[in-house]
């Protein structure tokens, strides 16, 4: 008798990275990795699901600053470019390796993934992957979400045009990509503030996701907790994340990717083997960087010069396990819930779609095996996505969530603290006078003003992504934030000036327009 619902979510998310100035970019490489590591391997997972006719529910978020890259010519021809490199090097490698049998099985396994990614790319899909999606999407087996505009952190805005521009421009790129308009968002960092629902009711959304806190600690107590959603007095549904599922993924110390016979991510072949060997494989400056093929596992608690050689067999019968774990738990947990409910509750658990393959190398074959036994193995729980939850489930309680992220301490500290809040006077003065010129040209004016005003409204939205004050916080690639921030905000202000005075330099305009070139049909009176 089946017992409960499962909703699983990945939320797949990057910065806007688009350098056409420079012949490579080390963190263009952000999105390489990911492609080959996360997104491809999801839909080489799809597709051998369909093909072997196992029926699923997924539910994905891709933001518009993500899918702009993925559409983009340039990227995808930059992306052929490193993929092709790293073919050649790990053909270099299984040779370089054949005396070393416990490496030399894991150089073969990277030149047959690398080479499967290059043919679903380039053969498979055209360079679309937007396609791809779109397609799991039409056959019902995906639900495709979006998010807001540029990830920018709405409970830090305090113009509310800044968060409605956010979820408009959002949800038209969604609609240009996907042929339909989202029924669903995520909304950036999973940061809720009350009210915001009424810019998502606007927009004919009908759902969005908050962490466990934000149902919790909502205006009422909520009857079943995060196992049903809430209605905000919006109308629109907030599905709550549960705890328990995300701790067996996420967490450092009793999640799976920290089993020791996963890959380690850590330990790179970028660090360990010959510099001139690798030179080639590396960027123009010539650095060292991590390119991908990683010959250790995890081993123990132990430095990274002490690892045993990666068993990609031993790795893949470990997720297998998990995956019949994860199940078991959720059907134990649905049980209970059922029990105590007295109907089917809905376990939502939510994950950055980049754990699944580029953080945590085995989670495609996780979700691949996870998928393959609920439909075969058991019948206590379904796959639904929250689309066709509240199709079946209409009715249910109402209260307002309370303000929550699913960040460091659960509110808005990952991104307003003593390393990045002097960000946050810039942005809202920048939001403040993108208001004042759509006031101040409210008509649909042509020729280089326009241009101007839609550049504007781009350089705003790039600098709030709330990308920049989390890298700030975490301390990773702080001096990159540091400069696409002032870099935004200079150009923003400079194009600020020049439309104030009538100025307007073409020549630099259309080098930004270059530059930053997302939101091709964005037009700024969405700030009226």
């Amino acid at each position: 008798m089946e017992k409960g619902n499962l909703c699983i979510v990945l939320h797949a998310h990057l910065p806007y990275v688009h350098h056409p100035e420079y012949d490579d970019f080390l963190e263009e490489d952000w999105l390489y990795e990911a492609i080959t590591e996360t997104y491809i391997p999801l839909i080489d997972t799809f597709d051998r699901l369909i093909e072997e006719g196992v029926d699923f529910r997924i539910t994905m978020s891709l933001t518009p600053p993500l899918c702009a890259m993925l559409n983009s010519t340039l990227l995808q021809q930059r992306y052929i470019r490193h993929l092709n490199k790293l073919i050649e090097l790990a053909q270099k490698e299984v040779v370089r390796t054949r005396w070393q049998q416990e490496l030399n099985q894991t150089a073969i396994m990277y030149e047959s993934r690398f080479k499967q990614a290059r043919y679903i790319f380039e053969e498979k899909y055209k360079r679309n992957l937007i396609s791809a999606f779109r397609k799991f999407q039409d056959m019902g087996k995906l639900e495709i979400i979006t998010c807001c505009a540029t990830h920018g952190f709405l409970p830090l805005m305090l113009h509310k045009k800044a968060v409605k521009a956010q979820i408009k421009i959002a949800t038209d790129d969604y609609t240009a990509n996907f042929g339909r308009k989202p029924k669903g968002i995520w909304l950036s960092e999973c940061a809720y503030n009350p009210g915001d629902d009424e810019e998502l009711k606007k927009e004919g959304i009908r759902f969005f996701f908050t962490d466990t806190h934000g149902i919790l600690y909502g205006s009422v107590q909520p009857k079943y907790a995060v196992f049903e959603p809430v209605y905000c007095p919006s109308g629109v549904a907030a599905f709550g994340r549960d705890a328990e599922s995300s701790r067996q993924v996420w967490s450092a110390l009793e999640g799976y990717p920290g089993d020791f016979r996963y890959r380690e991510f850590y330990r790179d072949a970028g660090y360990d083997l010959d510099y001139e060997y690798l030179r080639h494989y590396l960027h123009n400056d010539g650095i060292r960087r991590n390119i991908g093929i990683k010959y250790y596992k995890i081993t123990g608690n132990v430095i990274l010069g002490h690892k045993q050689a990666y068993n990609p067999k031993e790795a893949l019968d470990a997720s297998a396990e998990h995956a019949g774990n994860f199940m078991f738990n959720r059907q134990q947990q649905a049980e209970h819930l059922y029990e105590i409910m007295g109907h089917k509750p809905i376990i939502v658990c939510p994950y950055d779609a980049e754990l699944f393959g580029h953080w945590w190398f085995e989670g495609p074959d996780f979700l691949y095996f996870l998928i393959k036994k609920i439909f075969y193995d058991q019948d206590e729980i379904r796959l639904v996505t929250p689309s066709e939850y509240l199709d079946e489930n209409p009715r249910h309680q109402v209260l307002t969530p309370s303000l929550s992220s699913w960040g460091d301490k659960g509110y808005n500290a990952c991104w307003l603290n003593g390393k990045n809040d002097w960000i946050y006077r810039h942005l809202h003065k920048a939001s403040e006078r993108m208001e004042e010129l759509a006031r101040t040209y409210p008509e649909n004016i042509n020729g280089n003003m326009r241009r101007a005003l839609n550049q504007a409204a781009r350089e705003l939205l790039l600098a709030q992504s709330s990308d920049w004050a989390f890298i700030m916080t975490t301390e990773t690639t702080v001096a990159y934030a540091h400069k696409r921030t002032k870099n935004h905000l200079s150009r923003f202000n400079k194009l600020y000036h020049d439309i104030r005075n009538n100025c307007i330099n073409e020549e630099w305009l259309g080098e930004i327009e270059r530059r930053d070139n997302i939101f091709p049909a964005l037009d700024y009176r969405v700030y009226l």
